[in-house]
């Protein structure tokens, strides 16, 4: 039977465990070093190590302690300087087994300062190695020539002992490479995600004012000449619509500065956020730049999340932009549908009939690349909703977006 922890006591052993995590390696691993040397003038644990030779023992002496700590100090650079801990370790080691000084737990430095040179050794990893089989070699001969009653069989067991301890470190080494590069592509795909979500944003913004203005100059040019006194209209719609531009470049380039905090933080910001409130903004802009727009909204109109809202704002402001592009002064029907669960935006422009070499309408669910409508179902797949675009059989042309009714957190 278990009992639920307290959630104070839970908090009373997590702090000292996040203050010894924020602590440097230099300072863990000297503790580690610390506590090793201390261990091995406990008597009882202390006969607890590493031993090879066999050698009969020598009483513990002045030497032996040096050698001792020799083997369980260094171990405070293990991750600082792997190479030369093993180097000092080992040869402490060797040293002692040479003498035949009792066994102690200190000599577990050498399988430690082992692990930390396969785990963090970078360079001459394999020239090391070689260079520590060798030394193990002829300690083995050193041994061998002192009288030494181990055979080859017992001293293949402990170099293969040795490499283990060699092997677990690499191969937590391989894996912390591993999982480096994993979040390094992680963050280069985030990169290049964020890049194409600006460019989208762009896009959005700057080809549909830029789009009307053009439409508008033109109409205020050809006005010159056969309306002069309404020519001042349509400059005024071609002034106020690059003010509207400004305006969403202006908020774009806030979003993209922001570090930490909402991006529609702010009146100011709020003010200028693309948002389903501000579609009536678009559709008076299309009628100034002479596209006969209707507009409709149905059902009740609630605040939505971020992505949804500006996934509908982008929606219609897209389909308006093709409409002056491609359609311009063919009626075009605006019509946003607020559901309990989803809202529905359906664009619609009168046109020729479609020919029958006319592509079907095109239904994606899944994000796309490129711009425009692309862009668009990219946007409204990310959104957790789906749209559909294309030529309607009695002609024209129909955009037609579903988004699901997501309430803004609080």
């Amino acid at each position: 039977m278990t009992f639920p922890q307290a959630p104070w006591s839970r908090a009373l052993f997590r702090a000292p465990l996040d203050w010894w995590e924020e602590r440097d390696a230099f300072l863990k691993d000297g503790v580690l070093a610390l506590a090793l040397a201390l261990l091995a003038f406990v008597p009882t644990v202390s006969h607890i190590g590493a031993q090879i030779g066999d050698l009969p023992e020598r009483p513990v002496s002045v030497p032996s302690i040096g050698l001792i700590l020799a083997q369980t100090l260094p171990l405070a650079a293990r991750r600082r300087w792997p190479a030369g801990c093993l180097a000092v370790v080992a040869g402490a080691f060797a040293v002692y087994q040479a003498l035949g000084f009792a066994t102690t737990s200190g000599s577990l430095g050498l399988y430690l300062a082992l692990y930390s040179a396969g785990a963090h050794q970078v360079r001459l990893r394999h020239a090391l190695a070689g260079v520590v089989s060798a030394g193990y070699a002829a300690l083995a001969l050193v041994l061998n020539r002192l009288g030494s009653p181990q055979g080859i069989a017992d001293y293949l067991a402990f170099y293969l002992t040795l490499g283990a301890f060699w092997l677990v470190g690499s191969a937590v080494r391989t894996r912390r490479a591993e999982e480096a590069q994993r979040r390094r592509l992680a963050a280069e795909v985030a990169t290049a995600a964020e890049r194409a979500r600006i460019a989208g944003e762009l896009h959005d913004v700057v080809t549909h004012h830029v789009t009307a203005m053009v439409v508008q100059a033109d109409a205020a040019q050809f006005l010159l000449t056969s309306a002069p006194d309404k020519a001042g209209e349509g400059l005024s719609a071609v002034s106020d619509t690059g003010r509207r531009a400004l305006t969403e470049l202006r908020y774009l380039l806030g979003v993209l500065e922001a570090t930490g905090e909402s991006a529609s933080a702010g009146p100011a910001r709020a003010d200028r956020a693309p948002t389903l409130g501000r579609l009536g903004d678009l559709v008076e802009q299309a009628r100034w730049s002479g596209q006969p727009v209707e507009f409709s909204e149905r059902g009740e109109r609630r605040a939505q999340s971020v992505d949804v809202e500006l996934a509908a704002y982008r929606v219609v402001q897209e389909a308006l932009t093709n409409a002056m592009k491609h359609a311009a002064g063919q009626p075009t029907r605006v019509l946003v549908r607020h559901g309990e669960e989803r809202i529905v935006i359906t664009v619609t422009t009168d046109g020729p009939t479609a020919s029958p070499a006319a592509p079907p309408a095109v239904r994606q669910t899944g994000p796309g690349g490129g711009r425009g409508l692309a862009g668009l179902r990219a946007r409204a797949w990310m959104a957790g909703g789906e749209l559909e675009a294309g030529p309607r059989p009695e002609g024209g042309f129909e955009v037609h977006a579903t988004l699901p009714s997501k309430p803004p957190p609080e």
